[in-house]
């Protein structure tokens, strides 16, 4: 038991290096910094002063990130592919590197696939399928894809998962909680975001996507709930050659809803083909409660006469009765126009850890609003509008719930792709009429009927603890003993610069005092040539001069000469 928590201890060290060593490597020192990662940089790549005027040759911030959580392979692409969503986080330029993430990853040799569709299935590749594609269709950062047909001629597509990628998430996502708290104590911001609960998010989120056979359910429980919509196709799981590390599935066969010169040669009415598929969307979020969380274009196929093919089931969202109020509350204030309603909104869904101004708040949400004040409401440009709410939730450091987060980049996206597919498309149209119903079920008499019912119980205990809590708050006021704790925060990084500083000229008093005993005892004792003495007086010398080395290098490892 021992040896294994000293090797996995030794691991974490080693992959700790590692990120280091990356993040150095791609000048993103300020992440260094909050993660407390110097200690592990090597000293020839320690941080230098940027030369003057820029280099326009060298790649921007975002593309250095991008390229850093592509080297580090699975779990850190994915992490940034979740990061590419988060509109509340990051600014349009980080997202949109990010989202190259997509379609990064390197290939897996077909030989291992060969392994691994064998170890899985019990039988070779050839007997559980007829044809098999050893070109892979597409390659992700959790496994990739190949075409094949079963024995009976059906043609699918299979999934299978990388060799040690669960072994190799379940060590990244030990040491990212570890970063992530190691990060909130080291820089404020990073606390006001709240990273030790995004870590746990992102945590559930890509445990349930190393699972094949929960995206297989997952599929399934689309088909179910389209199963009366002719017009959407959700692809077939077959269960007899799925496991968790290989799924198989129908193939979809169609035209990528972006390529419009192929839609029009089909004879695709777009119009209709836009309307279609944000109703597809708004069928998920107000009426099913399960939505598809990655609706880019690479996961939707039109096929002959108009129909939708929905591929990819491993990211997915829930929209509970919280989930919905929230959204309600959200959208009644856009759609609305009503900045009273968005502040009230945003501050009770946002979660921060410090003061936020409201007035100021108001101001940054009047002045977007007032962009499209003179616009009817079947004109207004959800997506742009949303976008500049979300760079005002940036600015003001308040943290949207996840799943809203995730629901309203859903809904971005898919109004983007209808756009492109109708000029003329509003999304807040057709979103009005599920939020007019979604704000009377919430206002309707049988709601704040159960509201009042849960509320009953509290009221009561209330009612009779309420004048003995007074009374024991008057008596503690008047015996002197009520004490009021105050916690200071937000000087932990100070106080830790301070204490570097302190050791230092600790280290430096003491270096310089082992230099002058020498000097002294040397021109006191007048050792000549003892070989003890001369030896000692050697040693003495040697680790002054390491111990002052290190002084000097400390500090030029810190950047801060």
């Amino acid at each position: 038991m021992a040896t294994a928590h000293s090797s996995h201890a030794h691991s974490s060290l080693e992959r700790a290096s590692q990120i280091a060593l990356v993040l150095a490597h791609h000048e993103l020192w300020s992440l260094v910094e909050i993660l407390d990662l110097g200690r592990f940089v090597p000293f020839h790549l320690r941080r230098s002063p940027p030369p003057q005027g820029g280099n326009p040759e060298l790649h921007t911030p975002p593309e250095h990130l991008c390229a850093a959580l592509e080297e580090l392979g699975p779990t850190f692409m994915k992490l940034g592919q979740m990061l590419s969503t988060r509109d509340d986080l990051l600014p349009p330029s980080y997202q949109r590197e990010l989202a190259t993430l997509q379609d990064a990853a390197p290939t897996i040799p077909f030989e291992t696939v060969r392994e691994t569709i064998a170890a899985e299935l019990g039988q070779p590749l050839e007997h559980a399928f007829a044809t098999f594609d050893c070109v892979p269709l597409a390659a992700a950062s959790i496994g990739q894809a190949h075409l094949a047909t079963l024995q009976d001629g059906t043609a699918v597509v299979v999934k299978v998962r990388r060799p040690g990628a669960v072994e190799q998430v379940d060590e990244d996502l030990k040491l990212l909680h570890s970063l992530a708290t190691v990060a909130s104590h080291h820089s404020e911001l990073a606390k006001q975001y709240d990273v030790v609960g995004l870590v746990q998010e992102f945590d559930q989120s890509l445990r349930a996507e190393l699972d094949y056979l929960r995206e297989g359910h997952n599929a399934e429980r689309f088909a179910r709930n389209f199963a009366g919509e002719k017009m959407v196709q959700i692809p077939r799981v077959f269960w007899e050659t799925t496991t968790s590390r290989v799924l198989t599935q129908e193939r979809i066969h169609g035209i990528k809803v972006t390529d419009l010169a192929a839609l029009q040669a089909a004879g695709i009415d777009r119009t209709a083909l836009s309307k279609r598929g944000a109703q597809i969307f708004l069928k998920m979020v107000f009426e099913d409660g399960f939505f598809h969380a990655d609706l880019h274009p690479g996961n939707l196929f039109i096929e002959e006469g108009g129909h939708i093919g929905l591929i990819d089931f491993g990211m997915v969202g829930s929209v509970d009765k919280q989930t919905r109020e929230e959204l309600g509350l959200l959208l009644s204030g856009v759609t609305s126009q009503n900045t009273d309603r968005l502040v009230d909104a945003l501050l009770e869904l946002g979660a921060t850890q410090q003061p936020v101004d409201r007035a100021a708040l108001c101001r940054d949400l009047e002045h977007v609003l007032s962009q499209f004040v003179d616009q009817p409401l079947s004109a207004l440009p959800l997506g742009p509008l949303l976008t500049e709410m979300f760079s005002i939730v940036r600015r003001h450091h308040l943290v949207l719930p996840s799943r809203l987060t995730m629901l309203l980049k859903t809904t971005i996206t898919t109004e983007g792709m209808a756009v492109q597919l109708d000029p003329s498309f509003n999304l807040v149209e057709a979103l009005t009429p599920y939020v007019k119903r979604l704000m009377l079920q919430e206002n309707s008499p049988v709601a704040w009927a159960s509201r009042f019912g849960k509320a009953v119980p509290d009221l009561l205990w209330l009612a009779t603890e309420l004048p003995l809590l007074v009374r024991q708050l008057v008596g503690d006021l008047g015996r002197g003993a009520l004490k009021i704790a105050v916690q200071p925060t937000g000087l932990d990084s100070t106080f830790n610069r301070a204490e570097r500083i302190a050791n230092r000229i600790v280290l430096g008093s003491i270096v310089a005092a082992f230099i002058i005993a020498l000097a002294v005892l040397l021109s006191v004792a007048h050792p000549g040539g003892s070989p003890v003495w001369s030896g000692a007086l050697t040693i003495g010398f040697v680790v002054a001069a390491v111990l002052g080395l290190y002084l000097v290098w400390s500090i030029f490892r810190s950047g801060r000469h």
